[in-house]
């Protein structure tokens, strides 16, 4: 699989077959992306994965925990039209997929609440750094993460971010042994080979022009 393919091929996967992700596998996508770019080579990321008993554990913990006040906010952009427009979209394109009806709210509310339990992935990476780290070592962590993430793909490998783990952050830092005032939780990741055949990882979804968000100048 080349760069491009890849890239075009990577989607947030909701539905995942039941078959485990072997260790070396891992390891590999792992430590190839330790090249991610890191401004001032500060590597700021961690993080733990887990799978088996010790995955089992953590959800168990999870799904029986009220949710917490974020720590950050990743529903600030919905302040302006547009981009509000662009979660709606993608949001509708899943649930229709799924055939979950708009005033469905408790079908709506199960869907979301899969997440807990990452869709049932046979892995899932938890993801955090020192909290001294300030925005552009956030930024450096999401070049890390997407390389994670095409890495994952060159193997036959799929994955879903989950930002939505930051509900359970003092969860998630309490089992991996994490220091609350030290650390500072950001997502998870859900890892495993991908249901073809689910019709929520086949919904179509739309990206904005290029010329909306590129310009070129200086060429003729």
């Amino acid at each position: 699989m080349n760069v491009t393919e890849a890239v075009t091929t990577r989607r947030s996967v909701r539905e995942f077959l039941d078959k485990p992700v072997e260790f070396d596998t891992l390891r590999r996508v792992m430590d190839k992306a330790r090249w991610a770019a890191s401004g001032c080579n500060y590597q700021p990321w961690q993080a733990s994965i887990l799978t088996g008993e010790p995955l089992k554990d953590l959800q168990a913990k999870i799904t029986s925990t009220p949710p917490q006040e974020l720590e950050y906010d990743w529903d600030a952009p919905k302040a302006e039209d547009a981009y509000k427009e662009r979660l709606y979209g993608i949001s509708k394109g899943m649930f229709d997929a799924l055939e979950i009806a708009r005033d469905d709210g408790a079908a709506r509310m199960a869907a979301m609440g899969r997440n807990a339990t990452s869709f049932d992935a046979p892995a899932v990476m938890f993801v955090y750094f020192p909290r001294l780290m300030k925005e552009p070592q956030w930024s450096d962590t999401g070049m890390w993460l997407q390389t994670v993430a095409l890495l994952l793909r060159e193997e036959g490998l799929d994955s879903c971010f989950q930002e939505f783990m930051a509900y359970y952050a003092n969860v998630i830092r309490d089992h991996l042994g994490l220091d609350h005032e030290r650390t500072m939780f950001f997502c998870g990741m859900a890892i495993g080979y991908r249901d073809p055949d689910a019709p929520v990882n086949n919904f179509e979804r739309e990206r904005v022009p290029l010329e909306n968000q590129v310009k070129f100048l200086g060429w003729d």
